[in-house]
């Protein structure tokens, strides 16, 4: 399967149903009055962890995403059906970030967690709402609300225990395809792993664990060089490394150095993890060369291992150590800058922008903005009312008098053109 780790897609929550104009008509009931049913809520947008996911291609297949819209009202107070939600599963590792604010709104760390993305807009209400003492038989009723379309960036960030490093070649598609169920490519040159690969290992006392296989590094990675810099973020959320060396190569400690400088290039954490150095290829040099490579390491790890992942020599001895390391290491535990209040930012579109269309007048747009624009009736005070005081805790209108905004001038939202006056607005 293609390994992708990165997407961007677009999601529409459902759109509210319609309210209804209607009355109720009946043998032997004079003046039945107004009986127009409220339209049904339209669909929210869930994104849920699914641990059987590895990637993200099937968001490259399919990138838009738009929940069901809520049925209208009907007649004899009748309410419109509500939309079924939309549930979208994304792989275990996901980070959801908001391409217009660039906030990251989710970051799915276990299995079947699941986050609100976007709330489906709420049903209009029909003209039963609207009667009143002094107002029995209302002509109009509300249309639904339109739903939440965002814009998403989706990042993969796989979520392994340890994760193998080294230069390319160093070895580590054959060690992990000796310790675990992973098939990665192997074959003698260069950047054959092109994409990370997970294996699980069994260990003695029946549990397991998670190991990463990422992509080569090389110097300069972490500024963009090379294959492995798309890949470091997938070391990010590990326990800790296997570092693998190739001892066999032209300067095993040079190569050793620069993947750690990468490592603190990236970022501080992922330099300071605990490393486990691992010396690959023993079977093509004599114990005396081997012998030498350790004393020259130990300046850098009391932790080395000399193995050969083609024989397997040694491997047993360093699993049962890796084995200890997991139980010994916890998971780590990331404080992401997550939007604190989910529960808001789901329907929380309310940024907007003034627009100056001429001396006297003000066009102000944005998605909270159009929407209430949308189910608001100018000829209905108590709408009317809503909007503004909606408008008044947004700081609307102290923003429009910085613009110089004056009695008497228009204020156009969506299709409505309001006159204000003393921080109100009505219709001409």
């Amino acid at each position: 399967m293609k390994f992708l780790d990165k997407a961007k897609i677009r999601v529409i929550s459902g759109h509210g149903g319609n309210g209804m104009v209607a009355w109720r008509r009946e043998k032997y009931v004079d003046k039945g009055g107004p009986a127009g049913g409220d339209g049904g809520r339209g669909g929210d947008i869930y994104f849920v962890a699914d641990e059987n996911m590895s990637t993200l291609l099937d968001f490259k297949i399919k990138s838009v995403y738009k929940a069901q819209s809520g049925e209208n009202g009907g007649i004899k107070n009748m309410h419109g059906a509500c939309a079924k939600d939309l549930y979208i599963k994304v792989p275990l590792g996901t980070v959801v970030r908001d391409t217009k604010t660039g906030n990251i709104i989710a970051d799915f760390t276990e299995n079947e967690q699941k986050i609100l993305i976007a709330k489906g807009g709420r049903g209009g209400r029909g003209n039963a709402r609207f009667a009143t003492a002094q107002k029995r038989a209302p002509q109009f009723c509300e249309p639904g609300e339109p739903g939440i379309e965002r814009t998403l960036e989706l990042e993969l960030k796989l979520i392994a225990d340890v994760g193998l490093l080294g230069m390319p070649n160093a070895g580590k598609s054959t060690f992990i395809s000796k310790v675990s169920s992973a098939k990665p490519k192997i074959a003698d040159y260069p950047f054959t792993t092109l994409v990370p690969h997970l294996g699980v290992v069994k260990n003695a006392d029946g549990g397991s664990y998670v190991i990463a296989d990422i992509p080569g590094l090389i110097e300069g990675a972490s500024e963009g060089v090379g294959l492995g810099h798309e890949f470091l973020r997938h070391v990010e959320r590990c326990r800790f490394l296997i570092h693998i060396v190739d001892i066999t190569a032209e300067n095993p400690v040079n190569n050793y150095n620069i993947i750690n400088n990468e490592l603190k290039k990236h970022s501080e954490r992922l330099g300071g993890l605990y490393q486990i150095l691992v010396l690959n290829k023993i079977d093509a040099l004599s114990k005396e060369e081997v012998n030498k490579y350790i004393e020259e390491f130990k300046q850098y790890s009391p932790e080395i291992f000399a193995i050969s992942a083609v024989t397997g020599e040694n491997i047993d001895n360093l699993m049962h150590f890796v084995d200890m390391k997991v139980e010994e290491i916890p998971k780590p535990v990331f404080e992401i800058s997550v939007e604190d209040d989910l529960g808001a930012y789901d329907n929380d579109d309310s940024d907007f922008e003034i627009t100056k269309l001429a001396k006297d007048a003000y066009i102000i747009s944005g998605g909270k903005i159009n929407r209430l624009a949308k189910v608001t009736d100018a000829r209905n005070t108590e709408q009317v009312i809503r909007l503004q005081n909606i408008l008044k805790s947004m700081g609307v209108f102290d923003r429009l008098r910085e613009y110089g905004l004056k009695n008497g001038d228009t204020v156009i939202l969506g299709h409505l053109e309001l006159a204000y006056y003393d921080d109100e607005i009505w219709g001409g």
